[in-house]
């Protein structure tokens, strides 16, 4: 009787070892650089392989302006996805514009043309006359 429950703890333990190998391997293939490392394996075999080395190399020597030009694209991308509204007159106006406003006195507008405001210097002022 021990000499069976031995055997079946033993085929147990090989059992848990070949499942804890499976789920290993299946942890390693769909980790992101094992993905990332397909899908470049198939790019890599198709025609446009030259063209994808030297976008990669390029991308490496240069990360920073890569970085920033594709940046641009999408604020480009981004900018000329917006609608543009129409007023009751039939002008265009820019989405941002178009955004309500409160009018309070906390809701100031600035103006480049005037002159900046020195709330400080302005009430001395009016308290001395």
């Amino acid at each position: 009787m021990s000499a069976s429950l031995n055997d079946l703890e033993k085929d147990i333990e090989a059992s848990r070892a070949r499942l804890d190998q499976t789920i290993d391997r299946i942890q390693d293939r769909l980790s992101v650089t094992s993905i990332v490392d397909d899908m470049l394996g198939n790019v890599r075999r198709t025609p446009l392989s030259g063209a994808y080395d030297g976008a990669l190399d390029a991308v490496r020597r240069n990360p920073v302006p890569v970085l920033l030009i594709v940046a641009g694209i999408g604020w480009l991308l981004h900018r000329t996805g917006k609608e543009k509204k129409t007023v009751p007159n039939g002008r265009l106006i820019d989405p941002d514009e178009a955004l309500p406003v409160t009018r309070t006195a906390a809701a100031k507008v600035y103006d480049p043309d005037r002159p900046t405001r020195q709330p400080g210097k302005e009430l001395a002022e009016e308290t001395q006359i």
